[in-house]
């Protein structure tokens, strides 16, 4: 089956997503690979929230894969105050090949996947980072030779990327468990929608506001900034709210001994990570930076000609 769209990870089955790591694993060996794959093909990059990685790593992706894109920033797409999301999605299919939407509202990226006439990929929303968890776990595979039978400790605030990154994971047989204070839970459907996807895939799935449990034997922890773009008002609050959630070498002792650490950047050193543990040898957070690259290569060609490269 191929996919029309990527607005959350749910949109892959997991044979599809194993697709896309052989490719990715692929093209990260032999950078030359593919490289006519999408000749031809545009892709138009419309972001209300500015961004490093996921732009850089999409224009690198179609250029190195044969093609182009253009970058609308949040003064040019002002989506539903000059002009209606479904509009913009009808116009820009007449234009380019696939678009990357990356917005506040997920409501607003489903609106663009259901006028437009090309795949539609979600850069981020508020509730999904879909192409954040495939680089993640993609990440983890590489490292262990492995994802099935692993443990994810997820320490921080219950966001988008957390939501993503527990659907893909459990869909491949990770466990996940997650150190998260009240007030600031994933978003309740997801995460019964997650738990479903656990226990048919016999993963397990904890939610818990005790960090250094979450850890116990955890081969790989990760976490997020607890203050996200657009909550900026909200800064002193969360940071009392996640006080003893840090991921600091002190955490990390009730780890197993080939523990590793990831952070999706950007990353508030000193707040939900400690410096020492982000540059330190348990890091993988550039590798996990890199393989979006990797990954979204071959997400472009799967969801722009039906054709893996692997």
């Amino acid at each position: 089956m191929r996919a029309r769209h990527l607005l959350t990870v749910a949109d892959l089955s997991a044979a599809q997503i194993a697709r896309l790591f052989r490719s990715a694993a692929v093209g990260k060996r032999h950078r030359a690979f593919g490289r006519t794959a999408l000749a031809g093909r545009s892709l138009a990059l419309v972001f209300q929230k500015p961004s490093v990685r996921t732009r850089v790593s999409f224009e690198v992706a179609i250029r190195q894969l044969g093609g182009s894109s253009i970058y609308l920033g949040p003064d040019d797409a002002q989506l539903d105050t000059r002009e209606p999301v479904r509009d913009v999605a009808r116009t820009m299919s007449r234009y380019v090949d696939g678009i990357v939407a990356r917005t506040f509202a997920h409501a607003q990226v489903e609106e663009f996947a259901r006028y437009a006439r090309v795949p539609v990929i979600n850069g981020l929303s508020d509730l999904h980072h879909p192409c954040q968890a495939l680089a993640d776990l993609f990440t983890i595979q590489e490292r262990f030779g492995r994802l099935r039978g692993l443990t994810i400790a997820y320490i921080g605030d219950g966001n988008n990327v957390l939501h993503s990154l527990v659907e893909c994971a459990v869909r491949l047989g990770v466990r996940v468990r997650c150190a998260i204070p009240g007030g600031y839970r994933p978003d309740v459907e997801i995460w019964r929608r997650a738990a479903g996807l656990a226990g048919a895939a016999k993963a397990g799935l904890l939610l818990q506001d005790d960090p250094e449990e979450a850890v116990r034997g955890a081969d790989v922890v990760y976490t997020d900034v607890w203050t996200s773009m657009g909550q900026e008002r909200e800064r002193e609050a969360r940071r009392k709210a996640f006080r003893g959630f840090q991921v600091s070498a002190r955490l990390l002792r009730g780890a197993t001994p080939g523990c590793v650490v990831m952070h999706c950047l950007p990353a508030h050193r000193g707040e939900e990570i400690a410096d020492d543990v982000l540059e330190g040898r348990r890091s993988i957070v550039f590798d996990q930076a890199e393989n979006r690259l990797h990954v979204q290569k071959a997400l472009l060609v799967l969801l722009m000609t039906g054709k893996g490269r692997g």
